[in-house]
């Protein structure tokens, strides 16, 4: 078997077997193409089934030299993958990454913003401006939901059940789940609905989305992006914030107000709870109040 049709079916596995999104596959196969290249580099002709695990490791280390930590993780979880693959498919008895392990990584604490500078942000929105309902919206919505950029410009009013107190969001994978919405959240969609949205002049295509551009098209991942900067720049906040830390904010005053790691998970729409542990950061004084509030010994 050559590399380039080992390649071909492990892409094909990845989306048939996996599930996985084109993004995911192209950065699982730039990981197999970086080690072909560096066997034609290096006039080493070697299968995918034949290569030995002292020249993988040699590639590591050589690639090792010249990316940082988490990209060196990254490399070797790839190519872990599709020598997994190979022994899946019975073409390999053996993975020739299974000696080397990945370097320790630390969790980078993700920026959070406090409920005082969320209002600031917010009460820095030009409402003279049509664009200002929704952008106030938008931003209570990222923040009241715990959404992630594309779930919010993809949210349609077909998802809203303010009756019942949820919207349906649809995340990663198309998967969907219902999340809570408050009421304060509700007041400020119903006003952009009424005193913006309906005077729009709404494209084709676009009747059932919620937030739209002044031309009456769905907004950009590009465009949230740059209304939260320029908020951020206005009030003079110093802190790197994006759409996500909203996200991350969302979780992380619930958990400060003791909601539990489980219903965080459900909210966010994480699959594994660890995922959820990275974005909601615990800290000492929550771990001694929960301590104190449940020890049967307290």
């Amino acid at each position: 078997m050559k590399w380039g049709q080992a390649l071909k079916d492990y892409k094909l596995y990845l989306k048939i077997e996996r599930g996985l999104s084109e993004n995911s596959i192209e950065n699982y196969s730039r990981d197999v193409k970086k080690l072909i290249n560096y066997l034609e580099h290096h006039n080493i002709n070697e299968s995918p089934i034949t290569i030995a695990k002292e020249i993988v490791q040699g590639f590591i280390y050589n690639v090792a030299k010249n990316i940082n930590a988490r990209s060196q993780s990254r490399l070797i979880s790839g190519l872990r993958s599709f020598f997994s693959y190979l022994i899946f498919e019975d073409y390999r008895t053996s993975n020739p990454l299974e000696l080397i392990e990945s370097p320790k990584i630390g969790r980078k604490l993700p920026d959070t913003l406090s409920e005082e500078e969320i209002d600031t942000i917010i009460n820095a929105i030009d409402f003279s401006k049509p664009e200002g309902e929704r952008n106030r919206a938008m931003l209570e919505t990222l923040y009241g939901c715990g959404l992630r950029v594309s779930e919010l410009i993809n949210l349609k009013i077909s998802d809203l059940f303010f009756d019942e107190g949820f919207i349906k969001v649809t995340g990663k994978g198309d998967k969907q789940r219902f999340v809570p919405i408050i009421d304060v959240t509700q007041k400020y969609i119903n006003i952009y609905r009424k005193e913006i949205r309906n005077h729009l002049n709404i494209q084709a295509g676009f009747e059932d989305t919620l937030f739209l551009n002044r031309r009456g098209k769905q907004l950009t991942r590009a465009m949230i992006f740059t209304i939260i900067k320029r908020l951020a720049e206005k009030i003079g906040l110093k802190k790197n914030i994006s759409p996500h830390t909203f996200r991350h904010s969302f979780a992380t005053h619930l958990l400060q107000n003791d909601a539990d790691l489980r219903s965080i998970q459900l909210m966010l729409g994480h699959e594994s709870i660890t995922t959820t542990e990275i974005y909601v950061h615990l800290d000492k004084s929550h771990l001694t109040k929960v301590i104190e509030q449940y020890h049967p010994r307290k």
